[in-house]
C-alpha cells in the first residue's frame, strides 16, 4: 500500500515538473515574441493560431462535423497578415478590413463544392473557427502596434534609451498577458486550496471562490499598471480594465470547457505536457484582446 502511494506520487511530481516546465517554455516563447514585435509577432501567432485551429477543428470533427479545414486554416493566416499589413501602413485599410467577409464567403464557396454539400453546422463551425481563432487573435497585433503616447504617459517619464523599444502598444500588451496569468494563476491557486462552491457544470473543477481570486489578482495587476501607465483616474481605470480581463478570460476559459464537453475530450490536444494542447493554453488569451484594445482606443482618449 505504501510502495502504491509512494509511486502515485512520483507520478504527480513528475506531472507537476512536466507542467511548470512547459508552462515556463510557453511564457518565455511570448515574452520574446511580444518583444519583437513587428512581423516576428505575426509569424509567432500565425504559428500559434494554426496549431489551435487544428486542434479545435479535431474537436468538430468528434462531434459529427465536417468543417472546411484547409480553407480556415489559410483564411485565418491571410486575416492575420492583412491586419500587420494594414496597421504598419503598407495596406490600404479597406482592403485590410475586406479580408473577413471575403474569407467567410471562400469557406462557404469551398463547402458548396464538397461531393458532400455542406451542412448548417459546417458552415457554422468553420465560420466560427475563422472568428474564433483569426479575427479575435488579430486585435493582440492592433494591440501590439499602438504607439500613441496618450495612451501610456507614464512612458515619457522613463530614461531615453527605453524610449526607442518600450513602445505604448507593447506595454499594454504585457500589462494584458500579465493580466491574464494572474487571473489564471490566482482562479487556480486559490480555488484550489478554498473552492467549495461550483462555478458552472461546464467545467466541474472552477469553483466561485476561484473565479473571485482569479478577478482579484488581475484587478491588482491592473491597478499598478493604471499608476505606472500614468491613465486618467490612475489605478482606478487599471482596477476596471482588470476586472474586464478576468471576466473574458474566464468566458474564453469555459467556451473551449463547453466544446471539450461537447467533444467527449479531456484536452484539445497533447502538444504541452502538462497543460494539454495549444488551445487549452491559449483560451483566456482570445476574447480579451478585443477588449483591451477597444477600452483602451475608445475610453482613454476621452478621458485624456
Amino acid at each position: 500500500m505504501r510502495a502504491e502511494a509512494f509511486r502515485w506520487r512520483l507520478v504527480a511530481a513528475g506531472s507537476s515538473s512536466q507542467r511548470i516546465s512547459s508552462g515556463l517554455a510557453a511564457g518565455a516563447f511570448g515574452l520574446v515574441v511580444v518583444a519583437l514585435g513587428g512581423w516576428w509577432f505575426t509569424v509567432g501567432l500565425g504559428v500559434i493560431v494554426h496549431l489551435a485551429l487544428l486542434e479545435f477543428f479535431r474537436m468538430a470533427k468528434f462531434t459529427g462535423i465536417r468543417p472546411a479545414t484547409k480553407t480556415t486554416l489559410v483564411a485565418c493566416q491571410l486575416l492575420l497578415i492583412s491586419t500587420q499589413w494594414g496597421v504598419v501602413g503598407g495596406l490600404p485599410s479597406d482592403l485590410a478590413a475586406a479580408v473577413l467577409p471575403l474569407s467567410g464567403a471562400a469557406i462557404c464557396g469551398w463547402l458548396l463544392l464538397q461531393p458532400i454539400t455542406g451542412s448548417i453546422a459546417d458552415i457554422a463551425a468553420s465560420i466560427f473557427g475563422l472568428f474564433y481563432l483569426g479575427f479575435l487573435p488579430s486585435h493582440w497585433l492592433r494591440l501590439r502596434n499602438l504607439s500613441a503616447l496618450d495612451l501610456a504617459p507614464g512612458l515619457g517619464q522613463l530614461p531615453g534609451w527605453c524610449a526607442g523599444w518600450l513602445t505604448s502598444g507593447m506595454a499594454i500588451t504585457l500589462v494584458a498577458c500579465l493580466m491574464i496569468v494572474a487571473s489564471d494563476i490566482g482562479s487556480y491557486e486559490l480555488g484550489r486550496r478554498f473552492g467549495r462552491l461550483p462555478l458552472s457544470s461546464i467545467s466541474p473543477g472552477k469553483t466561485v471562490e476561484g473565479a473571485v481570486g482569479g478577478l482579484f489578482c488581475a484587478m491588482t495587476i491592473g491597478a499598478v499598471a493604471g499608476e505606472l501607465l500614468a491613465w486618467p483616474l490612475g489605478f482606478l481605470l487599471g482596477v476596471l480594465l482588470g476586472v474586464l480581463v478576468a471576466l473574458f478570460a474566464l468566458v474564453g476559459d469555459l467556451i473551449e470547457s463547453m466544446m471539450k464537453r461537447d467533444a467527449g475530450l479531456k484536452d484539445s490536444g497533447d502538444a504541452l505536457p502538462g497543460h494539454g494542447g495549444i488551445l487549452d493554453r491559449i483560451d483566456s488569451y482570445l476574447f480579451t484582446p478585443a477588449v483591451v484594445y477597444y477600452a483602451v482606443t475608445l475610453i482613454l482618449p476621452v478621458m485624456s
